[in-house]
């Protein structure tokens, strides 16, 4: 019995640290002399649900670039808003979120966020390479970047996803909360923008307020003489 319990013990301390080994990548652009000083990134996700048609068209109106990371099932269930992104080859990149928003973390049972992860490797590999065939099949062009569900990874899921060929993309300056936050909550946050910096915002919720802040902030730092790159056109570094 005693040793029955300490077996219970050792495996629920193993389980509860391995719960805790996960990590939010943070990268910034690596900053060249032929990019302008006040050089930043966009990058939006599309997870699921809606269609923030506001926010793209004020980047369509802006010319603000930005890099959209879409998982299979926003594609399905938004092809109107798939189309105005395509509308705008110039201006959109789409990177691959994952076929139906799981987390990038392994084991079962494994949650972030409420959202349950991948019980094992073969089934992160279909999140992601599910995720990406949408893309070809609509872009032409294979992804080269990856943002798993929550942007939280543990070890053993990030070496996987880059062993199949994906660049981790991260981020510095984090504008909504996942479209949480408040109008003035995110102008504050894209107001502390600094040159190198990368955005993550959202794009798939147009009941929030991220389209209202970005209408504030985004005159602001133009104005400012920030501009604006595709990661696709640049180089991360972690931070």
């Amino acid at each position: 019995m005693k040793r029955l319990i300490s077996c219970v013990l050792l495996c629920t301390a193993a389980l509860g640290a391995n719960a805790q080994a996960l990590v939010e990548p943070h990268h910034r652009l690596v900053l060249v002399a032929s990019q302008p000083s006040r050089v930043v990134a966009l990058t939006l996700d599309a997870c699921g649900a809606g269609y923030d048609a506001e926010l793209i068209a004020l980047l369509v109106t802006r010319r603000v670039p930005a890099t959209i990371f879409v998982t299979r099932k926003w594609l399905v269930r938004n092809p109107a808003g798939a189309a105005d992104l395509l509308a705008h080859p110039d201006l959109f990149d789409l990177e691959d979120h994952g076929n139906a928003h799981v987390p990038a973390t392994l084991g079962p049972g494994r949650r972030v966020y409420g959202l349950p992860g991948s019980p094992d490797v073969a089934h992160l590999q279909a999140e992601v390479s599910l995720g990406a065939e949408a893309i070809t099949q609509l872009t032409g062009r294979v992804p080269r970047f990856y943002r798993g569900a929550t942007a939280k990874y543990d070890d053993q899921a990030m070496k996987t996803i880059q062993t199949m060929g994906y660049t981790i993309a991260g981020f510095s300056v984090n504008a909504d909360a996942g479209a949480t936050l408040s109008r003035a909550a995110v102008v504050a946050r894209l107001r502390s923008v600094r040159a190198g910096d990368i955005i993550i915002a959202h794009m798939n919720k147009p009941s929030g307020n991220t389209a209202e802040g970005f209408a504030v902030a985004l005159p602001e730092l133009l104005a400012r003489g920030f501009s604006f790159v595709k990661l696709a056109d640049a180089r991360l570094q972690p931070m």
